[in-house]
């Protein structure tokens, strides 16, 4: 028996693939049925939105890591820091005490800066540890190395 070119196993070489219907419009297929005219409502009614993009886990973090890197703003938001600098001076002291906006930017720098540098220590310490991970016996390493005069 022998094979024409239009038999459906030689047309298959590699790296082709079959052909395919073109798709069924309502201007060919005459009229639609029920489901499809409910179909084509919804879609019309609701606007498909474009998926969200996902990345690997921890791509994410390392964008935000970079992004942070460069920036020189603050990263605490300035009323929830505030209001936690009068709380705690108000545990400190009976009386009202009223603070300039300078005086808590400043103290909100030094607590960023100290922050930060707790947190790269801390990392040093898990990567030590030959770990990814940052732990909280980690941190309290990092402090207890520092000593007492820079807790």
């Amino acid at each position: 028996m022998r094979r024409t070119p239009d038999d459906s196993v030689s047309s298959r070489r590699k790296g082709k693939s079959p052909k395919r219907r073109p798709p069924v419009t309502p201007s060919t297929s005459g009229a639609l049925s029920r489901a499809a005219k409910k179909k084509t409502r919804r879609s019309e009614l609701a606007p498909v939105s474009p998926r969200k993009r996902r990345f690997r886990p921890g791509t994410r973090a390392l964008m935000e890591i970079r992004k942070y890197q460069k920036s020189t703003d603050l990263l605490l938001r300035k009323a929830p820091f505030g209001r936690l600098v009068r709380e705690v001076c108000q545990s400190c002291s009976r009386e009202y005490l009223r603070w300039q906006v300078y005086a808590l930017l400043a103290l909100q720098e030094a607590a960023e800066a100290f922050l930060v540098r707790l947190f790269s220590d801390a990392n040093l310490c898990s990567i030590h540890a030959k770990r990814v991970t940052l732990f909280p016996r980690d941190i309290q390493l990092a402090r207890r190395i520092r000593g007492v005069d820079n807790l």
